[in-house]
C-alpha cells in the first residue's frame, strides 16, 4: 500500500504561499503559509497534519489491539499535541503528547494502559517518526 500527498510553494519563506493536496480529497490545494505554521495564523500546516495523523493512527491501532485482546471500545478519543521548537538553530518536532480517553467495557485500568502503550509504540505513525527517509530530486530550468 502506498499513499501520496504533494506540496507546492511559491515565493519566499515569509510572504510566500503554499498548497497541500492528497488524492483522498480532504486536502485539495489546501493553503498553508508562514503564518499558519509559525505564527498561529488561521489554516493548516505540516505539523498540525502530523498531529492529526498520529492521533488517528494511534486510536485505530488501539482499537485493533483491544480487539485482539478480546475488548471492544465504546469510544476512544485522542488529542495529539505536537511541539515544534528551535533546537540547535533548526526547527524540530521535539515531542508529541497523546492524550487518550476511552470507554471500554470489562477492562481494568492496568490492562487498558498496557494495550494503549503497545499501540503508542507500534502504530505506523509512531514508527515513521523513526523511519529511514529517502530523497530523489530534479532541478528544472527557471
Amino acid at each position: 500500500m502506498k499513499r501520496i500527498a504533494s506540496a507546492v510553494w511559491n515565493g519566499d519563506l515569509k510572504t510566500g504561499q503554499g498548497t497541500l493536496t492528497a488524492p483522498g480529497g480532504v486536502l485539495n490545494h489546501t493553503p498553508y503559509s508562514f503564518s499558519t505554521r509559525f505564527e498561529n495564523g488561521a489554516g493548516t500546516n505540516p505539523e498540525e497534519l502530523i498531529a492529526a495523523a498520529h492521533a488517528g493512527c494511534f486510536t485505530m491501532a488501539l482499537s485493533a489491539f483491544l480487539g485482539g485482546a478480546g475488548f471492544t471500545a465504546k469510544e476512544l478519543s485522542t488529542q495529539a499535541t505536537l511541539t515544534l521548537e528551535q533546537v540547535g538553530g533548526n526547527w524540530t518536532i521535539t515531542t508529541i503528547h497523546l492524550d487518550l480517553t476511552g470507554r471500554v467495557p470489562d477492562i481494568d485500568a492496568a490492562k487498558f494502559e498496557e494495550i494503549a502503550r503497545n499501540a503508542k509504540a507500534n502504530c505506523p505513525v509512531s514508527r515513521v517518526l523513526k523511519a529511514d527517509i529517502t530523497l530523489s530530486l530534479q532541478l528544472l530550468p527557471p
